[in-house]
């Protein structure tokens, strides 16, 4: 018996306008929220990635999947929570910061590996990339100084090894 539990969907797409949009609604019409989601280029200019990231069931996984593939747009799917890969998010978090305070976020920050990416007089912007656990983490440590601003990328992801074998459509 199979839970419900994430699934990290790598999906291949041809770079075109609106492309997002049908894909995004095929998720709305199944009635499937969307925990995470990023699009960009790849390699070649012409294909896009959308990396994203749906909490399912194998069975309705493979019912998306083969949904996905009905888009004349979509070129490969591939469900990377079924393989070895590496993801990363992307976080800015913009915290208050006086003088007496600086020194503290600072030390956070260079323990998380983070960094300092903008001053200002009052404030500090901070950047940090890794899994979601860890920004996460960050952003704890962050809240008693007083968050003003957060942006958090989706999920990306690659399968480990050499380039995607997997069978295209």
């Amino acid at each position: 018996m199979t839970g419900t539990q994430s699934h990290t969907l790598s999906i291949l797409v041809e770079n075109h306008y609106g492309v997002l949009t049908r894909v995004a609604a095929l998720f709305a019409r199944r009635g499937y929220n969307i925990d995470s989601l990023a699009v960009g280029t790849t390699e070649d200019p012409d294909v896009s990635r959308m990396t994203i990231v749906v909490n399912g069931d194998e069975a309705v996984i493979e019912q998306v999947i083969k949904q996905l593939y009905k888009l004349i747009e979509v070129i490969k799917v591939v469900d990377l929570s079924k393989e070895e890969y590496v993801d990363r998010e992307l976080a800015l978090i913009k915290v208050a910061a006086t003088s007496e305070t600086r020194a503290d976020i600072l030390q956070i920050v260079e323990i998380f590996r983070a960094k300092i990416v903008d001053v200002g007089s009052n404030t500090m912007m901070i950047e940090i990339t890794g899994g979601g656990d860890k920004i996460s983490s960050l952003e704890k440590l962050l809240r008693p100084f007083g968050i003003k601003e957060l942006a958090r990328t989706g999920k990306v992801g690659l399968l480990r090894g050499p380039k995607d074998v997997v069978k295209e459509k």
